[in-house]
């Protein structure tokens, strides 16, 4: 790894703008951008994943190097990895091979320890909320309406829902969840804010729970926020780390992309197109959720313009979308059905007004002409295409990619939000479900309207939609693959995150805590009696 002193020298960065964790790891302040011209923003988006992803990731650190490999300063922007994932059925989140962010194990065990502070905010707010309740409950806050849940940052289905508050002197009984850290809305806070004002701010509009008369009650009136944000101060600040071959990369943030919108923060974002020609920003899961969310509620409430939109494809999304079983083996069959699911990606992208390019990350069972399929008809779609092996060659296999990505970058581009801020809120989600999902509609149930009546006369119905629905499918049914039609979704709760500055409509069983599978990742992690830790993949 290089000195991390060498790079930020080189990107302009006032020593008196970080503080080191270690040797190769740092913190920027918020001012850490010199003060000039913006680059070039780069979305990272994809087709719909296979359950075990498809390597946006990978793709996002290769194209970096790419980039930097052409003699463009190029920084990448990425979430943070939750400790969930990590130890469950996915693994770590700061890439793999030739393509990783370092030092890996750290980025993937918690970092400088955002993480870890997130939830001490928001479990703080948690003890607050019912000590409120406990000690006379001035604010008259009805304990069977808190919706203001707990967090913690590991996979553990057997704290989807419990009861608090039993026993003597130990409160008010009533029942309450855990979320993983990641579905937080002061996680998603934390990535939207513009600094600090604007996160207190924010923390100050979160809806703890109602009053008896049905009124929301909110951390600020609780009187909590300053301590939440001195425990979230250090948070704030965006990660300096590197790539495998010495790009810069800011770690910071991890939203859910299937629940909140899925983006690393706005502040590193801001400050990778300060430093560097290209800034290159990952979003959750496909052009349907985390691309979607990018323009909605990042990029247009921000003014970010988006420079070109690269879209991850992999052989075998296609062969599972196009109605294969096993992946690994040579189906182009399979590979050529599956490519309506690319389209309507595809034309996701530029109904967005991004232009996009679509990224092939390869793996070993690829055939050639699997590979070929997917050039022609990205051909007759009149968008560029390259293969991406940055996970065998580092930055040299992302220079094809790179230099299509500098080429569409340079044509300039129109983002624009797929809907009016001033429509209801079931008329956006009307839009998104037919103009993302190719759906005939959307239909909601009893408990979603009686939300939505909540929502409107709380007047915050002009917020963005969040819609939290499967990463699977691109309809609400997981089950569903390729390009689905003839589909109606279904929105089964609208709730407030006033904090965020989005109402989250929730489709399906949407689960914030995830389980841990039959042998989860965690069982290969290791410590060496050197303290080497090994198995974090």
């Amino acid at each position: 790894m290089r000195p991390l002193q060498d790079i930020v020298e080189e990107l302009g960065i006032r020593e008196e703008d970080v503080t080191y964790h270690g040797k190769w790891k740092a913190k920027l302040s918020l001012v850490a951008a010199p003060a000039r011209g913006m680059g070039k923003l780069i979305l990272v988006t994809g087709m719909t994943p296979t359950s075990h992803g498809e390597g946006k990731t990978v793709v996002s650190i290769g194209l970096a190097m790419g980039l930097s490999k052409l003699g463009r300063t190029a920084v990448a922007s990425i979430r943070q990895p939750s400790a969930g994932p990590v130890f469950g059925i996915k693994g770590g989140g700061a890439g793999g091979g030739a393509a990783t962010l370092e030092p890996m194990q750290d980025v993937n065990l918690g970092l400088t320890g955002d993480f870890a502070a997130v939830a001490a905010a928001h479990n703080l707010l948690s003890a607050v909320v019912e000590n409120h309740v406990f000690h006379g409950n001035v604010l008259r806050i009805d304990p069977n309406s808190i919706v203001w849940p707990r967090t913690v940052d590991v996979e553990d289905r057997s704290l989807r829902e419990v009861t608090v508050g039993l026993g003597e002197r130990n409160g008010t009984p009533h029942g309450s969840k855990f979320i993983i850290t990641a579905a937080s809305e002061v996680m998603a806070i934390l990535c939207l804010a513009g600094g600090y004002a604007d996160y207190k701010a924010r923390l100050e509009r979160m809806i703890v729970g109602y009053d008896l008369g049905g009124k929301g009650v909110t951390a600020g009136q609780l009187g909590v926020v300053g301590a939440m944000a001195a425990l979230t101060r250090d948070a704030l600040h965006p990660n300096l780390v590197q790539t495998a071959e010495g790009t810069p990369a800011l770690v910071h943030g991890g939203p859910f992309g299937n629940i909140a919108h899925g983006t690393s923060s706005l502040i590193s974002i801001i400050q990778a197109l300060r430093l560097g020609e290209y800034a290159v920003v990952e979003a959750g899961f496909g052009s349907d959720l985390g691309g979607e969310k990018f323009v909605d509620i990042v990029a247009g409430p921000s003014g970010l313009k988006v420079d070109a939109a690269v879209i991850v494809a992999t052989v075998r999304a296609l062969k599972h979308h196009g109605g294969a079983e096993n992946l690994e083996a040579p189906n182009p069959g399979a590979v050529e059905s599956g490519l309506e699911n690319l389209s309507k990606h595809i034309e996701n992208v530029r109904t967005l007004g991004m232009r996009p390019v679509v990224a092939v990350n390869r793996f070993a069972s690829d055939r050639d002409e699997e590979l070929r399929l997917v050039y022609d008809f990205c051909r007759s779609e009149g968008v560029p295409s390259a293969v991406s092996s940055a996970y065998i060659e580092g930055g040299g296999g992302s220079l094809e990619l790179a230099r299509l990505v500098v080429e569409e970058a340079g044509k300039g581009s129109s983002p624009r939000a797929l809907y009016d801020s001033g429509l209801p809120v079931r008329e956006k989600v009307e839009v998104v479900a037919r103009k993302m999902y190719g759906a005939d509609g959307a239909a909601f149930t009893e408990a979603a309207e009686a939300d939505l009546r909540r929502v409107e006369g709380m007047g915050l119905s002009a917020e963005p939609v969040c819609i939290a629905k499967t990463s699977a499918s691109l309809s609400d049914d997981p089950a569903k693959r390729g390009r689905p039609k003839g589909f109606v979704v279904t929105a089964h709760a609208v709730e407030v995150a006033a904090g965020a500055g989005f109402n989250v409509v929730s489709m399906g069983e949407i689960v914030r805590m995830p389980g841990l599978p039959r042998s989860p990742a965690a069982e290969r992690v290791q410590v060496s009696d050197e303290g080497v830790i090994s198995g974090v993949f």
